[in-house]
């Protein structure tokens, strides 16, 4: 009987990319780590692009040739290698072998085709000018954050903008409630200009905006914010949610949930014409 292909899930991905980037950092290519392991070096390829599931043995063996023997970060490697084929939330079992730095937000919006949102409450952090991102992670981290942590926040959500401006990036698909568009953070002048600057988003070919008005009642983002990442061809999508409790990631099959939803709330919303019309007369207002 024929072998059932191998699902590329996320643990796979991110183990690939960790082991990928291991290797760079030693400055070997994969022919020359085929030649030392005797392996060949189009299957250490499949591995790395979780085309192929790799055995926890064939993990140590790549370990050992990098050099690497930091102990924290080897377990975490070897402990997704034991589980590359499980697609379950991130937080339920992980707990002290994954933190929320061993699979990141910025990662998945790299590797992602189309980046698609529904945001309930705030413009989405693609969006944010840097005075709107402050006000809205000291808002989030209380009175009692640092300078230091709100800087290096602010700037690693501007950092992320840059899909938005490189070429070939994917593309970007938001829906924004008309709630959290007129929701007054910082002045009127400061809401005026990030509505400006939504509009002139808008006209990039790669980004989609469409809002979601007030007057549509009942809809699928009922239960707060979301992000799903369509990923290429043969990697399934990835639901994302955030809040008080943490970040969650959720692969296939539950995250057609979020599939299901997105094409929703984007069917309720505004066409992208209307949409930034209503932006525009938003912004309008505030002057």
């Amino acid at each position: 009987m024929p072998h059932k292909p191998f699902t590329r899930t996320l643990r796979a991905q991110w183990l690939g990319q960790q082991l990928r980037q291991i290797r760079e950092q030693r400055g070997m290519t994969l022919k020359m780590v085929g030649e030392f392991l005797q392996r060949d070096h189009t299957a250490l390829s499949r591995y790395e692009r979780a085309e192929w599931p790799i055995r926890r043995s064939e993990v140590v063996a790549l370990l050992d040739l990098y050099g690497f023997h930091q102990a924290t970060e080897r377990s975490r490697l070897l402990t997704l290698a034991e589980e590359v084929w499980r697609v379950d939330r991130w937080d339920e079992d992980y707990g002290d072998v994954i933190d929320s730095s061993f699979i990141d937000f910025p990662w998945l919006e790299s590797r992602a085709e189309r980046i698609c949102s529904y945001h309930a409450m705030v413009v989405p952090g693609l969006f944010q000018l840097p005075e709107y991102a402050e006000l809205v992670i000291r808002a989030a981290e209380g009175p009692e954050v640092s300078e230091d942590s709100v800087s290096r926040w602010v700037e690693l959500r501007l950092a992320r903008q840059r899909v938005l401006a490189e070429p070939g990036s994917a593309a970007i698909e938001a829906v924004i409630d008309e709630a959290a568009l007129r929701r007054r953070i910082g002045s009127p002048g400061l809401l005026r200009d990030q509505l400006d600057h939504i509009g002139q988003l808008c006209r990039r070919r790669h980004v989609e905006v469409r809002v979601l008005p007030t007057t549509v009642r009942l809809h699928a983002g009922l239960n707060g914010s979301f992000w799903l990442f369509v990923m290429p061809p043969g990697y399934p999508a990835v639901g994302y949610l955030e809040g008080l409790a943490g970040q969650l990631y959720v692969e296939s099959p539950k995250s057609d949930r979020f599939i299901d939803a997105y094409h929703s709330v984007r069917d309720a919303a505004l066409d992208p014409d209307e949409s930034a019309k209503l932006i525009a007369t938003i912004a309008e207002e505030l002057s």
